[in-house]
């Protein structure tokens, strides 16, 4: 889940968000929705590895930038990647410029692209979604007290991403990407978007 230091709100969004329209806009239409595109996936997963030890919020502002700055996380492009690219992306003011960072998103493309070309269409989203048996876990969470860092299914991705060769994938950093993209809906049960989501919950293979 997205850190925030903001306090629970009233009504029917989750506190996280705050009033950041940014980041209101992200938990009303995107946080939560099962997500099974391989490339979306990707996306999802290297942006989440940029996040580690910042704000999701920072990331969002600057997903823009990402995007235009990573080929729009085209796989095939990005691992493709050389000495050139990471100097011109450490040069690039509106990502993160983490040399480790950039170096494990190129990395994360070429193990993408071992995946996909291993098992086909639809293999990296088996490779995630097996973690949780291809169905939403649906939480009912109540309060920020409640919430969990990491899981047991989130550590278990982690193993098998690292064992596939993904970079910035430990355990914390899955399990919110399984929140994220619907894997797990820990929406709290006081908000809207709990039941939302609810009914958008993935529940077959």
């Amino acid at each position: 889940m997205p850190a925030s230091n903001t306090a629970p709100s009233r009504g029917t969004r989750c506190w996280w968000c705050g009033t950041d329209p940014v980041y209101v806009r992200y938990h009303d239409t995107e946080w939560g929705v099962p997500v099974t595109a391989d490339r979306a996936l990707f996306e999802k997963l290297v942006l989440d590895g940029f996040q580690a030890g910042l704000s999701w919020i920072t990331i969002l502002r600057k997903r823009a930038a990402f995007r235009r700055a990573f080929d729009g996380f085209d796989p095939a492009k990005v691992a493709r990647y050389g000495a050139r690219d990471v100097a011109r992306l450490l040069r690039d003011d509106g990502i993160v410029r983490s040399r480790a960072k950039i170096e494990g998103a190129i990395a994360n493309a070429r193990a993408w692209e071992r995946v996909m070309e291993r098992g086909g269409r639809g293999a990296f989203r088996d490779l995630l979604w097996r973690h949780v048996d291809h169905q939403t876990m649906v939480g009912r969470l109540r309060s920020p007290a409640d919430i969990r860092a990491q899981t047991a299914e989130s550590e278990r991705m982690a193993k098998s991403l690292r064992k596939e060769g993904f970079k910035f994938c430990g355990p914390v950093i899955c399990y919110a990407f399984m929140q994220a993209v619907g894997m797990v809906n820990d929406h709290l049960v006081g908000c809207s978007r709990h039941a939302a989501c609810t009914k958008l919950a993935r529940r077959d293979a």
